[in-house]
């Protein structure tokens, strides 16, 4: 059946969860969707979510606890770019940050500090949401778009406390260029390598916050195989703050990982007991089941 219709079986330890989720609604998004020329202004440089752009992240939120996702993520990848981080802790970060002295209650360093970008929000807690951790693999093309250009590691750092950003190479952005814009072949190649960078990780259920070219153009690789509707499904354009559940399965067998669920039966080895076991008189006969 691997090559034909209908559903194929892998095994559960050679899979991923991934959660992908578009960044919600930039300052840049607002003109750029009327004039394609506007992103290429100065003033949208590293654009951070407008006033909608924060409600769509609440509205998401409530989502994803109603769905019971907090819980069940193991990681959150993030594009280090501020209308990403922005929506990743507003996501699926902690409650409010609170300043807190008691020694009975844990102490967790902010995922976002109180009003970046005077955008008025409060401080987002870590506390009781899973580690977040920047990747530059998963950020928008490279180059020419001020929007699509990071800031420094340094400064990122101040805005968003608890995130790691030890995986970012290099303290300011050496990969974007003013006159270069990334093509779309390889920004697919960074995207393919960025899904093959995923089995590196132990994780086995991760959100990936990140942006609308990308997705489309990593996304567009796969599903070859797949009835053209379902390829459609993972393919189409994300929307800001839209978020699509998928799996990934690693047929080559390049993930190390050994099922936690597995059980190899048989313990202690021998022959299998025969189910008439119990019965003096019975015929001695092995089971094949």
């Amino acid at each position: 059946m691997d090559s034909g219709p209908g559903p194929s079986l892998f095994p559960l330890h050679r899979c991923k969860t991934l959660h992908l989720v578009r960044h919600a609604q930039g300052m840049h998004n607002v003109e750029g969707d009327k004039n394609y020329k506007a992103l290429l202004s100065p003033e949208y440089f590293d654009a951070q979510l407008t006033q909608l752009g924060w409600q769509q992240v609440d509205k998401l939120r409530k989502h994803v606890h109603e769905c019971g996702l907090p819980k069940r993520v193991d990681l959150v990848i993030v594009s280090p770019l501020l209308r990403t981080l922005q929506t990743a802790v507003g996501v699926f970060g902690g409650e409010e940050y609170e300043d807190r002295v008691d020694d009975a209650v844990p102490y967790a360093v902010p995922l976002m500090v109180a009003n970046v970008g005077n955008n008025k929000r409060g401080a987002i807690s870590s506390l009781n949401s899973p580690p977040f951790v920047a990747m530059e693999l998963c950020r928008e093309h490279f180059g020419v778009h001020p929007c699509d250009k990071r800031r420094s590691v340094t400064d990122y750092q101040y805005l968003f406390p608890a995130i790691d950003f030890s995986l970012i190479e290099t303290e300011e952005d050496v990969l974007w260029k003013d006159n270069v814009r990334e093509t779309t072949e390889e920004l697919t190649a960074r995207g393919l390598k960025f899904m093959n960078w995923l089995w590196t990780r132990k994780e086995k259920e991760i959100a990936i916050v990140t942006h609308s070219g990308f997705l489309f153009h990593t996304l567009s690789a796969f599903g070859k195989d797949c009835h053209p509707f379902v390829k459609k499904e993972i393919c189409n354009r994300f929307s800001n703050c839209e978020l699509r559940s998928m799996v990934i399965v690693d047929k080559s067998m390049s993930g190390s990982d050994l099922s936690t669920t597995n059980y190899p039966g048989k313990i202690p080895h021998g022959l299998d007991a025969p189910s008439n076991a119990h019965e003096e008189d019975g015929p001695k006969t092995h089971t094949h089941g």
